[in-house]
């Protein structure tokens, strides 16, 4: 006979007792007691000692590739399981697993059904990293859908795909993009680039289906660098954007999309609205995992140094770069205020309250009632030195500005933050990649 209680292995074979702790067996996860309890089994019935059975099993090493433990770096554990190709073995592995992970996985989707994994990603997995080549995120892990329209989980760089989701449909909104905070925008020029790909592709597709009107969501990024270089900038006009020296890599992407909406509209009589937004930011967006923007990482890090009373934060650069930022709810009036409407010309949407980052954390601190340090890090990516938008085309236009002040925009941001932080939300997202 031979059974588990209060994680002891008991076992009595041929008038033999042997109990033994599962926390001494050297591999770890229930698969692997299961497999160590037959393995007791049969030594039992072979006669062999309970020392040695015990000595085995504590110093068993485990094959290559198989919750491998290679390495640890700074307390952080790496485990290698890449021989886990099925469902089953990913399934025993996470469920070994007794700490938050980030889960890198990869290889081609083999039609496999995933869902008995469902409940270990959303209790254990901290990010999942995706390299290989089926990589899309699954739709029930979205983290915005709506039930009462059609959800798709595709590849928007693929013309064929394009034409699927703009089939039989009046009007899009185009904000697919590859991007994040200036420390991704720096490092993935190649991958912002790519996106370019989207929105020639869309456009193609558009006007196959006979689409009415094709929204696409340009960036301040598109304007010159040399009308950006000091800290407290004459605000962008649409104009400035030429003689062309976008931001490097995604501003590039951003700028060539423009003028393919343009001469679509121009040659093929497709209409087309193009805004170029500056510094969204609010509930409801990226908060951490390398994508996300200043606001909303600056009140992550003050609002983690508030919970664990802490009283310094790392800040990229100086802290004196200046930006204009603009709250979700404005960009979405004005996003369909300017969509809705006759007008070809591309605007600017954004705000023209120019702060430093140094005058953001000083608003975020407030806020929040945690007084912080600031660590200056010169060698992180900075961005241009200052960037504030024009709004006197817009406002002459439509008469629109924003409505809603930064603090009181950062307010209700870094409150939604703080409680995605204290209620773990932020744990059950996927991190994907290209």
């Amino acid at each position: 006979m031979i059974f588990l209680k209060e994680n002891k292995i008991n076992s009595t074979i041929n008038n033999n007792y042997l109990m033994m702790n599962i926390n001494n067996l050297s591999i770890q996860g229930n698969h692997n007691i299961q497999n160590s309890m037959a393995a007791i089994c049969v030594a039992q019935l072979l006669n062999i000692s309970n020392e040695s059975i015990k000595d085995s099993l504590r110093s068993f090493k485990n094959i290559p590739h198989r919750l491998e433990h290679f390495l640890t770096i700074q307390k952080v554990k790496y485990i290698n399981d890449s021989k886990a190709t099925n469902v089953n073995a990913v399934y025993y592995a996470l469920e070994s697993v007794k700490t938050p992970i980030i889960w890198i996985v990869g290889g081609v989707d083999k039609g496999n059904d995933y869902s008995d994994l469902i409940p270990f990603v959303k209790n254990k997995v901290k990010a999942i990293i995706c390299l290989g080549k089926d990589n899309l995120k699954p739709i029930e892990f979205w983290f915005q859908s709506f039930e009462k329209c059609k959800n798709f989980s595709l590849d928007l760089k693929e013309y064929e795909n394009c034409l699927k989701v703009s089939e039989d449909v009046d009007y899009i909104y185009n904000m697919a993009c590859n991007m994040g905070g200036m420390g991704f925008i720096e490092n993935n020029k190649a991958e912002c680039m790519l996106s370019v790909l989207i929105n020639t592709n869309f456009l193609r597709a558009s006007l196959k289906n006979s689409v009415k009107r094709y929204f696409f969501s340009s960036s301040a990024c598109v304007y010159n660098a040399s009308k950006q270089k000091k800290t407290f900038v004459e605000a962008l006009k649409e104009s400035d954007a030429y003689p062309a020296e976008p931001e490097d890599g995604y501003g590039w992407e951003k700028l060539f999309s423009e003028r393919m909406c343009r001469h679509f509209t121009e040659d093929f009589g497709l209409q087309t609205r193009v805004l170029r937004y500056h510094n969204v930011y609010g509930p409801e967006g990226t908060y951490d995992g390398g994508r996300e923007k200043a606001p909303a990482a600056i009140c992550r890090k003050i609002a983690n140094a508030k919970l664990k009373n802490i009283n310094t934060i790392d800040v990229w650069g100086d802290g004196e770069q200046t930006r204009s930022f603009m709250y979700i709810d404005d960009c979405i009036k004005g996003t369909k205020m300017v969509f809705n409407s006759n007008s070809t010309d591309v605007y600017n949407l954004g705000s023209d309250e120019q702060v430093s980052i140094n005058q953001m954390i000083d608003i975020i601190e407030d806020i929040a009632n945690h007084k912080v340090s600031r660590n200056y890090q010169l060698n992180k990516p900075k961005g241009v030195r200052g960037r504030s938008s024009d709004n006197n085309k817009i406002f002459n236009d439509f008469n629109w500005s924003p409505s809603i002040k930064l603090y009181d925009g950062l307010k209700t941001t870094y409150h939604w933050i703080y409680n995605q932080i204290i209620s773990g939300e932020n744990t059950k997202k996927f991190t994907n990649s290209y």
